[in-house]
């Protein structure tokens, strides 16, 4: 295998380094980096990224990354990794969704050398790793107090898409066509293949969520050919199962909400998901679904305006099919052993 050179920095085949690319200086004139961690085999294969942290607030992917890095069998690695567990590191800082000048990040590429300090990011994470690779993972987040079940999302027009989330192994996987400005929008148009992982909240870890993108990670890797599978890998609890469509239940007034709805509930047309009332108990509305599914992202905080998203609800040709596939992944993954602790 050649050299690769990323930066100015030059990693050889069999080699493993941190490279700290520089991005642009804050006010102190101190650097903001983006830390890219290369780590190469010594046999060819494919190139691959794994990213976490485009929104700052999303911090279970930089755990994962972090348990990624440890798996033993890394020492065994085809081709190259580039491991991203912090892109937007001001942000991160911040512990917030966007950089210092309010923009967002996974809205600004593929951005330009010139731009603002978002489009300058944008641009520099995609000439220095996402130009580089076969294909990549991108780690993400429900936002803050709106945790999601863990989910595959990616454009399965591309096979190599549905490939990819077959073999990551979340419970369920939709097919979402990349919104404008997002890092799936450019890599779509390039025909790099990307699926993105949706689990928990904003900064929030969940054992659950970190463990299925530890394992899914590894999945890919398997059937990607960068690691050889072992004779006896995990049994996979349950088939992903496709979403065919998905909707946000809004509330129709403000209030406080009560719901004995969880992540992961089955529920049906009509059903009575909550109902939002005034401190006072003075007047009170239940929150309906309109469309049978499993709740794949919910809302956690009680006190809700008017037209604020309370339930994602993705709808499945056998809804109990996808309930049974979270289910038996969870508890798969509360069992399992010979992990780290867990993080509660």
């Amino acid at each position: 295998m050649d050299s690769l050179r990323i930066s100015d920095v030059v990693v050889a085949a069999g080699e493993r380094r941190l490279v700290n690319i520089p991005v642009a200086k804050l006010t102190t004139s101190q650097p903001v980096l983006l830390p890219v961690i290369v780590h190469r085999g010594t046999r060819a294969g494919p190139t691959m990224f794994l990213s976490a942290a485009l929104h700052g607030d999303e911090i279970i992917g930089v755990e994962i990354i972090r348990r990624v890095l440890k798996i033993p069998e890394l020492s065994e690695l085809k081709g190259t990794l580039l491991a991203v567990p912090i892109v937007n590191t001001l942000a991160f800082i911040h512990q917030s969704r966007y950089l210092p000048d309010r923009r967002d990040l996974n809205r600004s590429f593929p951005g330009s050398s010139g731009g603002s300090l978002a489009a300058r990011l944008a641009w520099l994470f995609l000439r220095e790793v996402v130009g580089r690779c076969d294909f990549g993972i991108d780690l993400h987040t429900g936002a803050v107090h709106r945790p999601n079940l863990p989910q595959i999302r990616t454009d399965l027009r591309n096979e190599t898409n549905v490939r990819l989330a077959k073999a990551f192994g979340a419970p369920l996987f939709l097919d979402s066509l990349p919104t404008d400005g997002t890092l799936r929008q450019y890599t779509t148009k390039k025909n790099i293949p990307v699926i993105l992982y949706e689990s928990g909240e904003a900064l929030r870890f969940d054992e659950t969520a970190i463990r299925v993108g530890v394992q899914g990670v590894q999945n890919v890797m398997w059937e990607m050919g960068l690691l050889d599978r072992p004779p006896f890998s995990p049994l996979r609890a349950a088939e992903p199962v496709l979403a065919h469509s998905s909707r946000w239940i809004r509330a129709a007034s403000s209030g406080i909400l009560r719901t004995g709805i969880a992540l992961g509930d089955h529920v049906r047309r009509g059903q009575v998901l909550g109902i939002i009332g005034d401190p006072f108990g003075e007047s009170e509305q239940a929150v309906v679904s309109p469309t049978e599914g499993v709740v794949i992202g919910r809302l956690n905080l009680p006190l809700v305006h008017e037209g604020d998203a309370l339930f994602h609800v993705g709808t499945f040709e056998v809804p109990e099919d996808a309930k049974q596939a979270v289910d038996q992944l969870s508890a798969e993954m509360r069992t399992r052993t010979g992990e780290e602790p867990p993080i509660v």
